[in-house]
């Protein structure tokens, strides 16, 4: 019996010794080097823009319908001051639903951002997952996004190696 549990002992500390192997990637560098990304990234931003110009303008119309309405305020009947006050509640509402509509959870930004970034995600995704089966990794972490990491070897990274398998050599 006494051979018997040193034995499973042995085993177990065997097991464990096992060194794991990990490597780190830098996704911001890997999309740096990915021209699609860059793209992609110009289009989110033209995007952003036309529609931040969109809201802009009608914040402005709801501005103007503000300064209207304070400065004859005064002089309007009650009937007319409650109807200014409705036209420029329902314009404020209007921004809100369109701030919404473009930059809300499930907005035009949104969509465009799955539709341009999630092939590109997906991909580099399978590369990492390629380069860790070739290699026989544990486990490969992201240095961009791990914020624990305070120090990885140059030569457990494999990045360029990622890219090699994109397509892209650096």
């Amino acid at each position: 019996m006494r051979k018997f549990i040193l034995l499973i002992a042995l085993l177990v500390a065997t097991t464990a010794a096992k060194a794991q192997q990990f490597a780190f990637i830098d996704t911001e560098y890997i999309l740096e080097n990915i021209p699609a990304y860059a793209k992609a990234a110009q289009q989110l931003d033209e995007s952003s823009k036309k529609w931040q110009a969109a809201i802009e303008a009608k914040a402005a119309e709801a501005k103007k319908l503000y300064e209207n309405y304070q400065s004859k305020a005064a002089s309007m009947t009650d009937a007319q001051r409650s109807s200014q006050e409705n036209a420029i509640v329902a314009k404020e509402k209007e921004i809100a639903d369109l701030r919404q509509q473009y930059f809300g959870q499930d907005g035009e930004m949104a969509k465009l951002e799955e539709k341009l970034l999630a092939p590109i995600h997906d991909s580099i995704y399978e590369a990492v997952k390629q380069v860790a089966e070739d290699a026989g990794y544990d486990a490969v972490i992201d240095r961009a996004t791990a914020q624990s990491v305070i120090f990885a070897s140059p030569r457990i990274d494999v990045s360029d190696d990622v890219l090699a398998v994109l397509g892209y050599s650096n």
